[in-house]
């Protein structure tokens, strides 16, 4: 049995960058499992009709954290991305329409816009009334009846499924108030007015997916990368893991980066609480290729019409130069309204989101602080069970670094 200051599990974003703030600071003994063949986690790319896929959905690099891109920017040089300003839209109604949608509804008709402003006008964030605790009462409250209805209730049954009164509203508090006053002076304007969506300027290497970037991180730390070590077993008393072939490894800290519904069995954590992580939700993603072009601008667009099974679409030769095509995203239940004789590129992403569900955060809260008392630490989108993007889980690596490396 190997044992090492520090065992990370997975070998993404989250391990990757918290190894290599170990590295700079000195630290050698450190072990990295990771279950797939290669690093990158969901942020793994393959090359799908000779430009690359990234097969965990889109997946962009953030500019808003200078500390992260100067970080990535080691492994990868600045002048291998190419840095975008986001083009993103919502195909809705009948209508395509910039993202966010508040900010964009001056580019329906007349009529809708003015069916919008009423609905705004009304929103209980506008109107003084108190807000709602349940997730659809909540939307309606933040957004008004009509973006509600249009948009963001179908999109996110799509995402999530039908019962979105399952779902917390912790995770949307961070979203404005849809302001009356910049809708309407968007509207008389013709132009958005309000907060900037996330990713408002991106980057993306020019000639490699987005996995890029931490197949090299990954490479730099060779031979402390151990590939096919899919962990069945994690005891929280003896910090020791054990995995599927029955390899046993022992850290003196544990930074778990993985699904903890991964663990198969948890030893030394209180059956209450192993009993509360089994409740802990994930939704599954298929990303699936299509190699015609589209007649767009965008980057991305979002697609909330019910009739249609994806909930997302990438347009890859608009971020990618010389590509053709576009991706897909379906949650995995969605995926049987494909046709069957489609037999374009597939990937299915067991773990592609965490679910926000009610109870999520008091979970986390107890199992975190647990984890911390016996030297095991949650890291990252799985880890902290929070849907984080790249740019974030690299910043709480490293600030993870820190504070016990």
């Amino acid at each position: 049995m190997e044992n090492v200051k520090y065992l990370i599990l997975g070998a993404g974003p989250a391990g990757l960058s918290f190894a290599h703030r170990l590295k700079e600071k000195g630290e050698d003994s450190f072990l990295l499992l990771e279950k797939e063949n290669e690093a990158g986690g969901l942020c793994r790319s393959v090359m799908v009709d000779e430009s690359p896929f990234d097969v965990g959905g889109g997946h962009f690099l953030d500019v808003k954290r200078p500390k992260v891109t100067e970080f990535l920017f080691r492994f990868m040089e600045r002048e291998e991305w190419n840095l975008f300003t986001r083009d993103s839209r919502i195909a809705v109604g009948g209508a395509v329409v910039g993202h966010p949608m508040e900010a964009n509804i001056w580019q329906f008709g007349i009529e809708e816009q003015i069916a919008y402003l009423s609905s705004i006008a009304r929103a209980g964030c506008n109107s003084g009334r108190k807000m709602p605790d349940k997730f659809t009462d909540w939307i309606v409250w933040k957004l008004g009846e009509k973006i509600a209805e249009d948009y963001m209730l179908p999109y996110n049954q799509k995402m999530f499924g039908e019962d979105l009164d399952m779902l917390g509203t912790y995770w949307l508090e961070k979203l404005p108030d849809v302001s009356f006053e910049e809708t309407l002076r968007s509207c008389l304007m013709r132009e958005p007015y309000g907060t900037q969506p996330g990713h408002a300027r991106f980057y993306y290497p020019k000639h490699y997916g987005y996995g890029e970037v931490w197949l090299r991180m990954a490479q730099a730390l060779a031979p402390r990368v151990c590939y096919g070590a899919d962990i069945k077993e994690i005891d929280f008393d003896t910090r020791r893991v054990c995995t599927k072939s029955g390899e046993h490894f022992q850290g003196d800290k544990i930074i778990t980066t993985i699904p903890w519904m991964e663990f198969e069995e948890i030893k030394g954590m209180p059956r209450e609480l192993v009993s509360a992580v089994r409740k802990l939700r994930t939704s599954a993603v298929e990303t699936r290729y299509r190699g015609e072009n589209l007649d767009t601008p965008a980057q991305w667009i979002y697609l909330p019409d019910p009739q249609i099974p994806c909930h997302r679409i990438l347009v890859r030769h608009n971020f990618f130069k010389g590509s053709r095509g576009y991706w897909t995203e379906t949650r995995l239940e969605r995926v049987e309204m494909f046709p069957a004789q489609d037999e374009h590129y597939r990937y299915v992403n067991p773990y592609a989101y965490p679910v926000n569900t009610v109870d999520k955060p008091e979970i986390m809260k107890h199992l975190l602080a647990f984890g911390e008392t016996r030297k095991v630490y949650g890291l990252g989108r799985w880890g902290e069970h929070c849907h984080y993007n790249s740019d974030v889980v690299v910043e709480r690596a490293m600030d993870l670094a820190e504070k016990i490396g």
